[in-house]
């Protein structure tokens, strides 16, 4: 049997390969064509992550870590307007032993500036924590990034998270809608409680639309308007459609004599309701909340502060859809 021949490795020059150097043969590197694929395919890669980091940031997908100097706490009037003391309290204790847990909400107004839509409970805690301690970590506040198609969405976001959060008091709730008309956000009142608290049952509508009358009648008298409980609220505004006078007294009586503190006005204002005279008893009977049916032959009437171009259009569509009465 004839004996293979061993192949023994190229290291220098033979007959078969003139010219090439001795010892090992060369590694042949990538051709210039896959060196540039693979740059371009890189390049390509980190343009994308770098599309998805802008458009998380931009639509609110990334948490950002902004300095507490750098939020204009002040952007929108605020719909709260006090912190409950024992509630802030609480907060400051939270984020001292676990840190912010919920970032706020916030809007890019440009040069570094970033105007507060919702978390102003958070970011007066974390403000407070950093003067007392000193320390850096309260020093900057984590941050959701929105971007409102105009004030009147960056409201509703406002709203919308402190109805679910922290309710509001009526009075809060009122003062909000009629400055939102003030600023011309909204048409009306009436349009505004529909736009920001559209969520709400009709009768909770309704009330929000009293207190934007005592508001707008009274608010720059009263000292402790938030602690003004929904019954004593309605039943100022009540008097107020019964006594033209009403405002001028009680507020002449707020002036004289001003109040210590939220039961005393409280007190004063009721008082002043009992020698308002009587208003004339509702006519017909209450068959939704604030709404009253009177039905005559020939007629029937409507009235109440739930009655609007809402209940029109409702009315309208019922009837249509009924048909004629047989």
């Amino acid at each position: 049997m004839a004996r293979r021949k061993r192949l023994s490795p190229l290291t220098g020059p033979t007959e078969e390969t003139p010219g090439v150097p001795p010892g090992p043969m060369p590694v042949l590197s990538r051709p210039p064509v896959a060196e540039i694929a693979a740059a371009s395919a890189s390049q390509a890669a980190l343009e994308q992550l770098a599309d998805e980091v802008s458009a998380a940031r931009r639509e609110g997908r990334m948490v950002l870590s902004l300095p507490l100097e750098a939020i204009e706490a002040g952007h929108l009037l605020r719909d709260r307007m006090h912190h409950d003391t024992e509630d802030m309290a609480a907060l400051k204790a939270s984020l001292a032993a676990r840190g912010q847990q919920t970032p706020i909400e916030v809007t890019d107004l440009g040069q570094g500036r970033y105007g507060l839509i919702s978390g102003a409970r958070r970011l007066a805690a974390l403000s407070d924590l950093a003067a007392e301690t000193g320390e850096p970590r309260f020093g900057q506040v984590l941050c959701l990034l929105r971007s409102p198609e105009g004030a009147a969405e960056a409201y509703l976001a406002m709203v919308e998270e402190n109805e679910i959060r922290t309710d509001l008091s009526f009075y809060e709730r009122g003062r909000l809608v009629a400055e939102a008309v003030r600023m011309g956000l909204f048409a009306d009142a009436a349009a505004a409680v529909k736009g920001l608290f559209g969520n709400a049952p009709p009768a909770r509508r309704s009330k929000i639309l009293s207190f934007v009358a005592l508001h707008r009648a009274l608010g720059p008298v009263l000292r402790f308007p938030t602690a003004i409980p929904e019954k004593l609220g309605l039943a100022i505004v009540a008097g107020l459609k019964a006594d033209p006078d009403l405002a001028a007294r009680l507020a002449a009586a707020l002036k004289k004599t001003p109040p210590a503190d939220a039961e005393a006005e409280r007190r004063l204002i009721e008082r002043a309701l009992r020698k308002a005279p009587a208003a004339a008893a509702p006519r017909g009977r209450e068959v939704a909340p604030g709404i009253r049916l009177e039905a005559r032959k020939g007629r029937l009437v409507l009235s109440g502060a739930g009655v609007g171009p809402e209940l029109a259009e409702a009315l309208e569509a019922f009837l249509a859809a009924r048909g004629p009465l047989r």
